[in-house]
Order: structure tokens, then sequence, then C-alpha cells
């Protein structure tokens, strides 16, 4: 992992300390992970792909070129699985994760400033998919953050070669970034907010990351109903154990504006479908028709609503 732009910038804002912290902690980054071993191995045989090209601005991330190891390269990247955020194209590989991430960027992209130029923080990034598409805007630095080791590496094995240096992922949580930190652009948070005990110590951490001026792209479960109305799942929601507060859209723009955001705007409400979340021959586990009722899809197994996603566009006061 090679950290060299992202730490340069860092220093020239002012940030030595929590640069060496990085650089203290990175000794133990992803290794404790039990199958880091595997996963390493897996990333460690990728075959060479000659005369590379990449385009970040379609539906899959895509790096093409000629590659002579095409079963090499398919065991290398099924050996990362599952593949959750995506989708990928490398070379004559097609990655159809999880999720059709591409769905959610298409309702997020139009309603956000330009991001050239700017400093991007991505919350809970996954494997990146979307900081890939962050960066087809010509952005001048862009920041993952997640703490999942496969994740890390599966961003690793893009990487490898596209090698873009503006572009990196911290294998970590938010909560190792420093407070008040004032310095990114724009700041996302997609499909975080509702895994947080404690939401709106959550939306206060992302006002502090955000330079005066800056922007924030918030994406989380919600549901339907006025201001006030917020869920709380007894135990689990669409066998998810991590769930805490779902508020609905409204209520959530009243959050936002408790914390100081300002120009709060609901730009986007929609149901999840299986046509966005769905087992693949790249994550082979239970996905969302697993977790909906057989007999009504509007429902999840444990009788709450069935997923539905709001996007919310708010600014930090300059």
């Amino acid at each position: 992992m090679n950290f060299d732009t992202l730490y340069h910038a860092l220093l020239a804002a002012g940030f030595s300390d929590w640069v060496d912290q990085l650089h203290r902690d990175s000794r133990d980054w992803l290794v404790h992970h039990g199958d880091y071993a595997r996963w390493s191995k897996a990333l460690a045989s990728l075959p060479v792909i000659d005369d590379i090209d990449t385009k970040l601005d379609s539906a899959a991330v895509t790096v093409s070129g000629e590659c002579d190891q095409p079963e090499e390269l398919f065991s290398a990247l099924k050996g990362l699985s599952p593949w959750r955020k995506g989708p990928f194209q490398i070379a004559d590989i097609f990655i159809d994760t999880e999720w059709r991430s591409d769905f959610k960027w298409t309702r997020v992209a139009p309603h956000l400033r330009s991001l050239q130029g700017r400093r991007i923080l991505d919350i809970g990034c996954g494997n990146g998919y979307h900081c890939w598409r962050m960066l087809a805007q010509s952005p001048q630095l862009v920041v993952g953050v997640e703490p999942s080791v496969l994740f890390n590496l599966q961003f690793q094995a893009l990487q490898h070669y596209i090698k873009r240096p503006e572009i990196c992922l911290l294998p970590f949580g938010i909560e190792a970034m420093p407070e008040e930190m004032n310095w990114f652009d724009t700041v996302f948070s997609m499909g975080v907010l509702y895994h947080r005990k404690s939401p709106i110590e959550h939306l206060y951490m992302l006002k502090s990351l955000l330079r005066p001026g800056g922007e924030l792209c918030l994406e989380t479960l919600i549901v339907d109903g006025e201001a006030g109305q917020v869920l709380v799942p007894e135990r689990r929601y669409a066998r998810m154990r991590n769930v805490w507060f779902i508020p609905s859209a409204a209520e959530l723009k009243r959050w936002l504006e408790r914390c100081g955001f300002i120009n709060v705007r609901i730009i986007d409400t929609s149901v999840t479908n299986i046509k966005e979340q769905r087992s693949t021959e790249w994550m082979q586990f239970e996905s969302l028709v697993d977790c909906l009722q057989v007999d009504n899809q509007d429902f999840t197994v444990e009788g709450l609503p069935a997923p539905r996603r709001g996007i919310l566009i708010a600014d930090k006061p300059g």
C-alpha cells in the first residue's frame, strides 16, 4: 500500500501528528485477520495485464488490456470473494457483484457539486467502487475509510492494475479519524448511519471532517413517514443484527439541521429491489431476496417494511 500522496497532502495541511500515527499503526494493518494469508496469496498471484486502459465513468469500473493467463486472473480474483460492491471488468473477467452499486451512483451523482479538484472522503466505502467512480471527475484526492480486511484487498487488486496515487483506502473506521479535522471538501457516508448506535454522534463527526462550506452526501435506510417517525428494530432487520435506527427522510433532514447543516435536501428515496442486490457467482451467500417474506416482498422476514433508502445532501456553514 502506498499512501505517499495522502501523507504529503496531510503534512502540507498541518496534520503531521496524524501522519506519524498512521506510519506507526500501518505495521499492523490487515494482518490480524485469520484469512489474511489466503487473501494476500490471491492478491500476489494476479497475473500481468499488458496495454492497460481504464474506464471509471461506466457502470463497471473497467481495466482493459491483454492477459495471457486468464485462468490465473479468474482464480486470483475469485480467491478474493465474496465481492459485494461493484461491478468490475478486469480484462475478460466480469465481476458481477452482489450490489449493482452503479444504480446508487446514478441516483447520487447528478445532485453533487463537481468533484474536480476536491478532497473527498468516503466513510465505510467497502472495496472502493464509488471511490473509483468519483475519481473519474478528477478530484485532487479520494480517501476511503473501510475496516474490512477483504474489502481493502479487493481495492488493492484494482489498484494493482490502475495505479492511481491520488486514491487510497485506510483500513479502519471513522473513529480513527482526527477530531475537528475540517479539511475535506466532500464527505460521503453511504450505507453506514443505520449501523451506528449513536447516529447523531455520527452526523457530528461527519460535519467535523468537512471544511467550512463543504458538502455532505448521506445515504441510509429510511422508512416512510413524516418527521418524528423512527423505526427501532427489536432484534434484527432484514436478518441484520446491527441495525439500530431507521428514520423517515423528513426526520433525517431534521437531524441534519439540528446538527448544524444547512441547505439540507432530500434528493432521492427508493425501494431496494432484487435487481440491485442479489446473490451471484461472485457472492454466493444469502442476499436481499432471502431477507424478504416469500409471499409479500414489501416486508422483511421479521415483518418490518422492506428496505427503502434515502439520499440527502447538505452543506456545512462557511
